[in-house]
């Protein structure tokens, strides 16, 4: 039976495990998948014990998104863009890395929440590994301006400027932008608004001035259940329609089953599953 795992730091928080499960029952397919805790500086050990034990693959999720991209040879063009990779696949002697998770958030906004991005104004908040993964597959989707807005300024502008090439070959009447925080209340009204910061999960608050929102807009954060509750709730108090990170969760963890096994399992029932069985 193959064996995958969910590497991060913390981890115990995490329902791939679940999900994984929900996917193997569905298809029919054999596999088991665990969450393995993995300490700050013990990520290429892990992966390297994994890899001669066998394992089929494994997901990758904070904070060792973008080492894990550097630690793996071969990548996909998804993964290259990001510099960050959420999803490996072991084969032989080779770690062959991808990143799904921008494909499993405009996914899970697009359709499952029925949102358009094309010719839409999007701000992604925050320019870590989260960010870079989905910077990619949301200029795939065409948007007609796309500000990405970090703490302090030299990450979000190196992001924007590795991403400037694919940019004007993909959508090239978007507008690509960096920002700070700082510079929220100057920046506009935004029809989507991305949280990809660590600030849910660090139960730290990120407030966002009245003038980001546009007339229905949709706010987002990339964390699901509680962590999100206090960002979302503040959006809903301005009058924003919200959704948390789950159904991109599922998403991402479907085009990595794909990537994996592939089969492309079905998200809905997988999501209305884990709806009903957590905590509201």
């Amino acid at each position: 039976m193959d064996k995958y795992f969910v590497l991060g730091n913390p981890v115990s928080h995490s329902l791939s495990p679940r999900i994984h499960g929900l996917f193997a029952e569905q298809t029919g397919e054999l596999l088991r998948y665990e969450r393995l805790l993995v300490r700050p500086d013990g990520l290429d050990v892990v992966l390297r014990d994994l890899q001669v034990k066998g394992a089929a693959g494994c997901n990758i999720t904070v904070p060792f998104k973008e080492q894990a991209y550097q630690l793996c040879a071969q990548r996909t063009p998804r993964a290259k863009w990001a510099q960050a990779g959420n999803t490996i696949q072991f084969a032989g002697d080779q770690m062959i890395i991808d990143n799904t998770d921008g494909l499993g958030l405009v996914r899970d906004i697009v359709q499952n929440a029925g949102v358009a991005l094309a010719d839409k104004r999007i701000l992604l908040l925050g320019a870590g590994g989260a960010a870079a993964g989905a910077l990619g597959a949301l200029l795939d989707a065409k948007p007609a301006a796309l500000v990405l807005a970090n703490r302090t300024s030299e990450r979000a502008v190196r992001l924007v400027a590795s991403h400037r090439a694919y940019a004007k070959q993909i959508t090239p009447g978007c507008r690509l932008e960096a920002a700070t925080l700082l510079d929220l209340p100057q920046l506009g009204a935004f029809d989507v608004i991305i949280n990809a910061t660590s600030s849910s999960l660090d139960g730290e608050a990120l407030h966002l001035p009245p003038t980001l929102l546009a007339p229905s807009a949709l706010v987002y954060d990339m964390m699901y259940g509680k962590a999100a509750q206090g960002f979302l709730q503040a959006a809903q108090a301005m009058g924003a329609q919200t959704r948390d990170g789950l159904g991109m969760l599922v998403e991402q963890a479907a085009e990595a089953f794909f990537f994996w096994r592939g089969l492309r399992p079905k998200t809905a029932p997988v999501l209305q599953t884990l709806l009903a069985e957590l905590p509201q």
